[in-house]
């Protein structure tokens, strides 16, 4: 059976776009584009032969089905050729249960997807392995790109970087200078990028590269390029095959730009779709106060208005106008949705409490707990509820904020410090440090 999917206008405006074109706007409206798929031939297999397919590829070796995205390459990108396929065994993170947190604060059925676990260390892998290989398919067929560009706040600039590298393409990407951590900005130093610092926020930068992008051969790769939310759609797939193919009921997801949430919904909606579940899950958007748009329309009838985002410890997510709000309030209006915010202190202290229960968390984790604290408390999130909090970057490009933390220099109340205990090269002086009653 032959696949196929294409970009279609999410207003309704008619017509079909080829997906291995530079199209990210509809060309009639300009709204933004979504993929959409063939789902009567997908239907031509049952959803027990789909789940058991999909099952058989999970993180096995036969090119390029052991990655998480790829396995499922019918449901993500059928387009792609299996030689233009640029992966780094991408999914597959893992299902922490956090059982003793959970336990903390109420709730029976607690786990974080890990989805920092990933080759560059967050979840833009998932997404940027469908937009690459696309791209080296279109090089490959002739066409003129000379190099794929991104605004970034950290993360998707080490995707694009890593996965430009791999596949040789040059790769551009614009950060705002001084809101990035030293491990981000270093990630696409590393991989060859050109790196332009620029004197603004994210939002600024988005604009930049909006209009690079509208030159010949540069080719945009941020998530308004809907090919990235066809290969992030899949930890929605996956959550639900670690589940032996069961959804759970809350999932908790931090937002910025807004593209992991139409993701998310995507992945639920297309297995709702053909059958692999019965029903979607509540989905929950998490965001910084500092940082809030969504927050702000959620509590205002879905009536958005831009906001000039603050400094926020959560510097991913520090994003004011993000792109894809039309797709993220179409999503969460499906799904039941909540959208709650986290102050700094609220999404700090939330980070280092479950840290102490075996996690390492990223900041914009720590918003998504912080979220998952409040709901909890205030009972919106039963206690026997199975709940699901998308873990999206590894901890460890954030040490200035762990080490800071952990110094009280945030310039918040830090709750659950734990510093080095320094003593003399004395026996007796290290047997009453362990003997010393631990430090509420």
């Amino acid at each position: 059976m032959a696949f196929r999917a294409w970009f279609r206008c999410i207003a309704g405006c008619p017509g079909e776009h080829p997906l291995d074109r530079p199209l990210y706007r509809c060309p009639t409206c300009h709204d933004l584009l979504e993929v959409a798929h063939d789902l009567d031939a997908l239907r031509d297999r049952s959803p027990a032969a789909w789940m058991r397919l999909f099952d058989d590829r999970y993180k096995r070796t036969t090119w390029p089905y052991g990655s998480a995205v790829w396995g499922k390459k019918e449901w993500v990108a059928p387009h792609v050729r299996e030689e233009n396929v640029v992966s780094m065994d991408e999914g597959g993170t893992n299902m922490f249960w956090a059982e003793r947190f959970g336990r903390q604060i109420g709730l029976e059925d607690l786990w974080v997807k890990m989805c920092g676990n990933e080759h560059t260390g967050s979840f833009k892998d998932l997404g940027m392995t469908v937009l690459v290989s696309t791209v080296r398919q279109m090089i490959a067929d002739g066409r003129n790109v000379r190099a794929v560009a991104c605004a970034s706040t950290g993360d998707t600039s080490a995707s694009l970087a890593a996965y430009g590298a791999a596949a040789g393409i040059p790769t551009i990407v614009i950060l705002p200078r001084g809101k990035v951590s030293t491990a981000q900005l270093l990630q696409p130093l590393a991989n060859g990028a050109l790196v332009l610092s620029v004197d603004t926020d994210f939002d600024g930068c988005m604009r930049l590269v909006q209009r690079l992008s509208e030159d010949e051969g540069v080719y945009l790769a941020n998530s308004m390029n809907s090919l990235r939310v066809e290969g992030q759609k899949t930890v929605a797939i996956e959550v639900a095959q670690q589940f032996d193919w069961a959804v759970p009921d809350v999932v908790i997801i931090p937002g910025g730009n807004l593209g992991n949430v139409s993701a998310l919904g995507a992945g639920f909606d297309m297995m709702h779709a053909l059958g692999l579940i019965t029903r979607r899950p509540r989905i929950v958007v998490a965001q910084a106060a500092k940082a809030n748009p969504l927050y702000l329309a959620y509590r205002n009838n879905w009536t958005f208005e831009p906001v000039t985002a603050e400094p926020t410890l959560a510097s991913a997510i520090q994003i004011g106008n993000p792109v894809s709000v039309r797709k993220a309030i179409a999503t969460l209006t499906r799904f039941n949705g909540i959208v709650e915010q986290a102050t700094e202190e609220e999404l700090a202290n939330a980070a280092a409490r479950a840290d102490r229960t075996g996690m390492f968390n990223c900041p914009h984790t720590g918003v998504a707990l912080a979220v998952l604290i409040k709901l909890a408390e205030r009972q919106e999130i039963a206690p026997t509820e199975r709940v699901v909090v998308i873990s999206t970057a590894n901890g460890l490009k954030f040490t200035d904020f762990k080490l800071r933390y952990h110094e009280s220099t945030l310039g918040i109340a830090s709750r659950h410090v734990n510093r080095p205990v320094e003593i003399p090269n004395d026996f007796d002086a290290v047997r009453r440090a362990i003997d010393a009653p631990p430090v509420a």
